[in-house]
């Protein structure tokens, strides 16, 4: 209990260091989620609209990337960027860049699978109409994506979800290194080894009002999308 009363009294007050690594998670996850959709929107839309050799093997393969472990994305990183590797002369080890591309690696399958999903379920229902107004299977694909932004905004929120609370590749690549590279997550996990109970706790308040947020957020789009539907 005083650990907590410290804690809430850090988020309360302002704390500069507090708010610097709650800042810095959320600009690297954000940023990461915005890569991330400009990759996995068009692919998923592809994927749900395109009929080509293969296709099955990319969907049992993107839904296999869903589920990558974070320490071998992380590990993968690593490699690419170390000093030994091919992109080592970047000098982007340790850095946000680094934590950013982990999480990109990481939260691109997940919102390339959801948008198929949405895109492929819309444009079995339009399918029809779209072709008798003279629309391509791909030219379709901007109708789908605006037909279906609710659904999308629900997978942006899972990928950005999915992305502020990792840490197993950000502190491979990021090192949780202080003033730098030191995020929510990796600050939970290095403060509770040293004891620091109050700063790890209003860390952790912090990381599950993000989650709740997130969670209502995909929960009143839901609601929207509904009643848009019915409308």
């Amino acid at each position: 209990m005083s650990a907590l009363s410290v804690s809430l009294r850090l988020i309360l007050s302002g704390d500069p260091d507090l708010w610097e690594i709650i800042l810095l998670s959320l600009r690297v996850s954000l940023f990461a989620v915005l890569i991330a959709a400009l990759i996995g929107m068009p692919l998923g839309a592809a994927l749900a609209v395109g009929r080509f050799p293969g296709r099955q093997v990319l969907l049992v393969l993107l839904n296999a990337l869903m589920g990558l472990p974070p320490v071998v994305v992380g590990l993968v990183v690593y490699l690419m960027l170390s000093n030994a590797g091919p992109l080592g002369v970047l000098q982007l080890l340790y850095t946000p860049t680094a934590m950013i591309i982990a999480q990109v690696l990481l939260v691109t399958p997940i919102i390339a699978a959801l948008t198929r999903q949405a895109v492929e379920t819309l444009n079995e229902e339009y399918a029809d109409q779209l072709r008798s107004l003279g629309l391509s299977r791909l030219g379709s694909v901007p109708t789908l994506l605006w037909d279906g932004r609710f659904a999308l905004m629900t997978a942006l929120l899972a990928g950005f979800g999915r992305a502020i609370a990792e840490v197993g590749a950000v502190i491979i690549v990021g090192g949780n290194i202080n003033h730098v590279t030191r995020v929510m997550t990796t600050t939970i996990a290095l403060e509770t080894s040293k004891g620091n109970l109050s700063l790890a706790l209003a860390l952790g308040l912090i990381l599950i009002l993000i989650a709740l947020s997130v969670n209502a957020a995909v929960a009143l789009l839901g609601t929207t999308a509904q009643r848009t539907a019915y409308v």
